[in-house]
């Protein structure tokens, strides 16, 4: 354990966080995409019953937050499950997973960059302003498009929040949280005056291979809660204001995620989502004749998907920042900033390369990709602390997960047989960039990691 600890001693960031912050910082990452995007295509994939949907990625997102929660309150340094691992599995595993989570934030803020600039392109047309086409997706010759200029330029504005530091970024969160948060009670409080129960019927069309779809896919949807533990080095209490910050922002996302399934599939049969699974609870109020609710909602899933892509970004930059302190990455991307005390170069670095990646890349068919990394991260950060109870019994817990090793195990199956819903094509691209990453391991990061180094002089000695 103690020398696991190497890598993380060092530079140091602020604290700035509070359980209140780390809240607004999970409800930033986690509502966005899934539930102004995914609704549509998950609806015509398990009809009104999308809601089970939703539940079962629901639970094993909460039965893998209780692990992030003790370990979040046991290892107060930024990296979120790549320290965990770091500390109980080992570095080589630690270093898997951190590959794993890094390929998860990139193309999760891509992606979403992507989902975004479509929103902001139909809000612009809204007021009578039109992109040259060139300017409008991803490189396609045979559609005449060059860029997805949007996505470009909201990647690199958040960057540039990011940078001047973590104490300036929050308020920009929770202000867009706050305001985001309130056009999903809109949607709520509007539509349930318009929802007819015949519309849930047949409830489950497609039987429970349509849930389980369904699923795999909406999990999605969950997509940034573990993002909260990477700030723990930067939180005024980790032991209590993670554990509550990661357990809150689920509770609150889930609820919202159920409400508004339920109204959308109540307010219109499910099968109306086809052609329209780009702005899926939009298109309801639309159905209904609220348009002026519908205009609210395109302004809030802009500002919904630009507090995902901060959070994930972030995340991606902290979990960096993390591996390069631990000398399996390139030390240039652990260098703190003087004046605003953040991996400055790293973090536009990051930010650059998820920003070409949105403008040139279409991403719309890694969504599973993204799934099976963060599934993965969550099946292995539950074995961890298990194996933790049973090798450091003795370590200071300021939370325990409740039924180990019961609930970590229930945790290991929810999350792998979802991993089994994926298709095949997207196991092969995960298992390339594995192999990707165990080769840049044992010809770089092995020799260079402060581990080994220690090790190395213990021998010497």
């Amino acid at each position: 354990m103690q020398e696991s600890e190497q890598g993380m001693k060092g530079v140091t960031l602020r604290r700035n966080l509070t359980a209140l912050d780390l809240t607004f910082l999970g409800i930033g990452a986690i509502i966005g995409t899934g539930i102004f995007v995914l609704t549509g295509k998950g609806a015509l994939d398990a009809g009104p019953a999308l809601i089970l949907s939703f539940i079962i990625a629901g639970i094993a997102c909460v039965l893998a937050a209780f692990s992030y929660a003790e370990f979040a309150s046991m290892v107060p340094v930024s990296g979120s499950v790549y320290t965990y691992t770091y500390v109980t599995l080992g570095e080589f595993f630690a270093w898997i997973i951190g590959w794993d989570l890094m390929l998860e934030y990139m193309l999760a803020v891509s992606a979403v960059s992507s989902g975004w600039s479509g929103y902001f392109q139909s809000f612009l047309q809204g007021i009578g302003v039109e992109l040259p086409k060139a300017f409008t997706a991803a490189y396609d010759a045979t559609q005449g498009t060059f860029m997805n200029l949007p996505a470009f330029v909201i990647v690199m504005l958040i960057t540039w929040l990011l940078s001047l530091g973590i104490r300036e970024s929050k308020w920009v969160n929770n202000l867009l949280v706050f305001l985001k948060v309130a056009v999903v009670l809109l949607v709520i409080l509007v539509g349930v005056f318009y929802v007819k129960p015949a519309n849930w019927s047949p409830f489950m069309p497609f039987g429970w291979s349509g849930v389980f779809t369904a699923a795999a896919l909406v999990f999605f949807a969950y997509l940034g809660f573990d993002a909260v533990s990477s700030a723990a080095e930067e939180t005024r209490d980790p032991g209590k204001d993670l554990p509550r910050g990661i357990l809150w922002s689920l509770g609150i996302c889930t609820t919202c995620y159920v409400l508004v399934t339920l109204v959308v599939t109540g307010v219109m049969p499910f099968a109306h989502f086809k052609g329209h699974e780009s702005a899926p609870v939009s298109y309801v109020m639309t159905f209904i004749g609220q348009d002026w609710v519908a205009g609210i909602i395109d302004i809030g899933a802009i500002l919904g998907m630009t507090t995902v892509m901060l959070v994930m970004l972030y995340g991606q930059i902290r979990i960096g920042f993390s591996m390069s302190r631990d000398g399996l990455l390139f030390k240039r991307f652990s260098t703190v900033h003087p004046k605003y005390r953040t991996p400055y170069g790293a973090t536009w670095l990051y930010g650059m390369i998820c920003a070409l990646l949105g403008a040139f890349v279409p991403l719309g068919q890694l969504v599973e990709l993204v799934n099976l990394g963060t599934l993965t991260a969550f099946v292995v950060i539950s074995i961890a602390v298990i194996v933790l109870r049973y090798t450091q019994p003795e370590m200071e817990r300021k939370f325990r997960c409740p039924g180990v090793p019961y609930l970590p195990v229930l945790a290991v199956l929810f999350c792998g047989f979802l991993m089994s819903q994926l298709p095949m094509q997207t196991w092969i691209r995960f298992g390339i960039w594995l192999a990707i990453g165990i080769a840049f391991y044992f010809a770089y990061s092995y020799r260079n990691s402060k581990l080994n180094a220690s090790r190395s002089k213990e021998k010497r000695g």
